[in-house]
């Protein structure tokens, strides 16, 4: 019989391979597979579908791209997090399961994860040496938070939108959204 002892903590290649031939999505946390929530609300899923939109209709051309929730962000060594969306800024390489220069993340609040994401996940996210921009969205109303730091600053700040005619100022990745367009469909 074995014990807790015998467990090594995952490598993140061991990881990628293991995660290839499983059905469901997992985060790697502290070097061990960690299921992630499913069955997120149309609600939420609307958000999300209307940030990629966006993104990729605004990167275009650009040497940023975005990314799905299938993507992942190396937080610390040995951890990674799969925001709902993202930008990555580093060189392409689609044979790749993690963003190289992760740029920007989206989180869209969910009942089950909302205190984790707005708390623990943002302080992960800080720790990403290229993250310029974290945003957290709430899908039940006109509510986003955006975490932001200039290129090389370690100072964040950290912004209220809360109006439908506001815009997100993406300026890491050379980008703006209105607020009304990550919200189309649901306040229409």
């Amino acid at each position: 019989m074995s014990d807790l002892r015998d467990f090594e903590p995952w490598t993140l290649p061991e990881f990628f391979a293991w995660q290839e031939g499983q059905s469901e999505r997992f985060e790697l946390v502290g070097g061990f597979p960690l299921k992630m929530m499913t069955g997120a609300s149309n609600r939420h899923d609307l958000v999300a579908v209307n940030i990629l939109a966006e993104l990729r209709n605004r990167l275009r051309g650009s040497p940023c791209r975005p990314f799905t929730a299938d993507g992942a962000v190396e937080t610390f060594p040995g951890q990674i997090r799969r925001p709902d969306a993202g930008i990555d800024c580093g060189k392409a390489d689609l044979d790749a399961y993690m963003a190289k220069a992760p740029t920007a993340v989206f989180e869209v609040l969910s009942p089950s994860t909302r205190d984790f994401d707005r708390i623990r996940k943002v302080e992960e996210y800080k720790s990403v040496s290229t993250m310029r921009h974290i945003v957290i969205i709430e899908p039940t109303l006109v509510s986003l938070v955006h975490v932001s730091r200039t290129s090389g600053d370690a100072v964040w700040e950290t912004e209220m939108l809360n109006g439908i005619d506001q815009t997100l100022d993406l300026t890491g990745a050379g980008i703006q959204i209105p607020v009304l367009e990550i919200y189309a469909g649901l306040f229409d």
